[in-house]
Parts: structure tokens; C-alpha cells; sequence
């Protein structure tokens, strides 16, 4: 099994930490960007059941940018051979 490379950009890795010190953040914004902060600076992936979270939240019209930005950054540092 090949580890994806990728981490979490600064950028997303700032509205992260805003996301969970937010006491208005919702449970899966909070567990996206927890997910999104402990990729920041590790070769730590996303997990299946994390990535299957991220991905209904890019299929579903209900979320708003900040929580598809994290969904769309968990994806991407997502093991790309975990469907084969």
C-alpha cells in the first residue's frame, strides 16, 4: 500500500484551528477539522471512515464552504489505493 504524500496546506490548516475553537462549529466541521489538523505536519492519512464522511459532504448541497473546504482537504490526503 502506497502512503499519499500530502498534508495539510497552512491555509486550511488556520481555518481548522478556527473551526474547533469555534463554539459555533458543528460535530462534523469539528471532527473534519480535526482530521485536517492532525495531517498538517505528519504522514498521518485520512481514515476510511473519515474519508467516507468528507466525501458525503462534497456529494451534499446542505454544507457550506468552510465545512466542504475541510471535507474536500481530508479527501485529498485520503489513501488513493483504499478503493482497489
Amino acid at each position: 500500500m502506497s502512503k499519499n504524500p500530502k498534508a495539510t496546506s497552512s491555509k486550511v490548516a488556520t481555518l481548522a484551528s478556527e473551526t474547533l475553537r469555534n463554539p459555533s462549529s458543528s460535530t462534523i466541521q469539528r471532527q473534519l477539522a480535526a482530521s485536517a489538523m492532525s495531517q498538517a505536519d505528519s504522514s498521518k492519512q485520512t481514515g476510511a471512515e473519515m474519508e467516507a464522511k468528507a466525501g458525503r459532504v462534497l456529494e451534499s448541497e446542505k454544507y457550506n464552504a468552510t465545512t466542504r473546504t475541510l471535507a474536500a482537504s481530508v479527501l485529498a490526503q485520503a489513501n488513493k489505493e483504499r478503493g482497489n
